[in-house]
């Protein structure tokens, strides 16, 4: 079955789909791990198995925010447009230490890495800021694959150099609230493709985020898991 599953689809995004995500419950509290694939099979989603995510918004010193569209091999939103760089504390040493969300920025900055070229030293550890948890549940246009996530909110304002991945990342643009509206407005007709988290989130959070880009301490909100 496993391999009917994966078959045809890019061999490098198949070797990730090994990486251990933590299991949480629906308080964000740890009660495992599981493949990254496991994570994301539809059955198991069905079944209640939620796993823990971030979300990277970059803003550049114009306040405009990075948005990336994701490569065609991706096996999760193929093509789509979604925030700066979207995706999994893994279970290893340093990325599970929970005290100021500290492991969920270092597995940030590895992805922003990854995916993007952005070096370590252009996203520092302590410019992070963590704002919110969002709790959401999506599938894919292909059946078998899906998201269900507690995915931590990690806003960033930095001027970085943007080498990506083609693997990962076929595309980028930085763009201010009148330019997500459009692509929101074009997503709704099926002129553009935009991830569910990012819609979510740019629907529901974002604007009044944006206006507070210079005093983010006023909307954080540590306290509650907010249900999309």
């Amino acid at each position: 079955m496993a391999s009917d599953i994966t078959s045809g689809l890019d061999d490098t995004q198949v070797k990730l789909l090994a990486e251990e995500c933590l299991l949480v419950d629906e308080k964000d509290v740890v009660i495992g791990s599981a493949s990254k694939k496991d994570c994301h099979l539809m059955t198991n989603i069905k079944n209640g198995m939620l796993h823990r995510a971030f979300s990277v918004f970059l803003f550049n010193s114009n306040n405009e925010l990075l948005l990336q569209q994701r490569a065609d091999a991706k096996i999760t939103f193929p093509g789509y447009w979604a925030n700066t760089c979207c995706s999994h504390p893994l279970n290893v040493p340093g990325e599970t230490e929970e005290e100021g969300a500290i492991g969920i920025k270092k597995a940030a900055q590895r992805k922003l890495k990854h995916e993007l070229g952005i070096e370590p030293e252009q996203v520092p550890l302590e410019d992070f800021h963590y704002i919110t948890r969002i709790h959401y549940q999506a599938p894919c246009d292909n059946p078998i694959w899906g998201e269900h996530e507690i995915d931590y909110v990690l806003f960033i304002k930095k001027d970085v150099t943007v080498d990506p991945q083609p693997n990962e990342v076929q595309n980028y643009v930085y763009y201010s609230p009148g330019q997500i509206k459009s692509l929101l407005k074009k997503a709704e007709v099926d002129e553009e493709k935009v991830s569910p988290w990012f819609s979510l989130i740019a629907e529901n959070l974002l604007d009044g985020w944006w206006k507070s880009l210079d005093d983010l301490e006023g909307i954080k909100r540590h306290d509650k898991i907010v249900k999309l």
